[in-house]
């Protein structure tokens, strides 16, 4: 086999797998010439794209209970809540009355 004919196999080759990579990529070319990416429309990414909105509706709600955590300790009504459960601990610790 002459070394003309190993490097056309070899560009053939070539041309081959970058064919496959942008046909799996959704890349497409038109009549024109002119390239333009298809959406896939595959199962994988479908499941991709719903784990990823579960998962920023996730991240959004811990972020309401942090936002709700950190704003609830400084009004007034969480201030007179922790009063009154520190009154009840410091009740709790006095040592028992005995009745007779």
């Amino acid at each position: 086999m002459s070394s003309w004919a190993i490097v056309a196999l070899v560009g053939i080759i070539i041309w081959g797998i970058v064919e496959i990579a942008r046909a799996r990529a959704g890349i497409v070319t038109d009549e024109d010439g002119n390239q333009k990416v298809v959406p896939r429309d595959d199962v994988g990414s479908r499941i991709e794209l719903e784990a990823a909105r579960q998962e920023l509706a996730d991240l959004k709600e811990r972020i309401k209970v942090l936002e709700r955590i950190a704003t609830d300790g400084n009004t007034s009504d969480a201030r007179e809540r922790a009063r009154i459960a520190a009154e009840i601990e410091a009740l709790r610790a006095l040592p028992a009355v005995k009745e007779e």
